[in-house]
């Protein structure tokens, strides 16, 4: 029952922006952190944003710092990610994941099954 489905990634251009939306269901939205995750073809998962259970507070990773926006809708039970000034090195399929707060994909219970990005050069 418990579901998490990302959506908004696609292919851009060095330089162009995606909004990367996570519409959630099964549980308490909001009294759950929220982060986004991305891996890449021959990495390990990365952390890339996380995001308190109101939105007071928010962490990035140094790769997205500047250039990432992570905010949740409560009423709406979505997370977004908003990216701009894409580069090559952002391409990975990005995750959505619901749990306690951390840097880690250990401390997360809930995860979507991943939207890709591709940015080319």
């Amino acid at each position: 029952q418990v579901q998490l489905a990302e959506s908004g990634g696609g292919l851009v251009q060095a330089g162009g922006s995606l909004r990367l939306s996570c519409a959630a269901s099964g549980f308490t939205f909001s009294s759950y952190v929220m982060a986004w995750f991305r891996q890449a073809p021959g990495k390990e998962r990365e952390f890339v944003a996380v995001i308190s259970w109101t939105g007071s507070s928010t962490y990035y990773a140094d790769s997205v710092k500047g250039r990432a926006t992570i905010s949740r809708d409560n009423a709406k039970n979505t997370v977004y990610l908003q990216m701009n000034s894409l580069k090559p090195e952002d391409t990975a399929v990005y995750y959505c994941a619901a749990g306690r707060w951390g840097y880690d994909y250990r401390a997360y219970d809930y995860w979507g099954q991943g939207t890709q990005v591709t940015v080319s050069s």
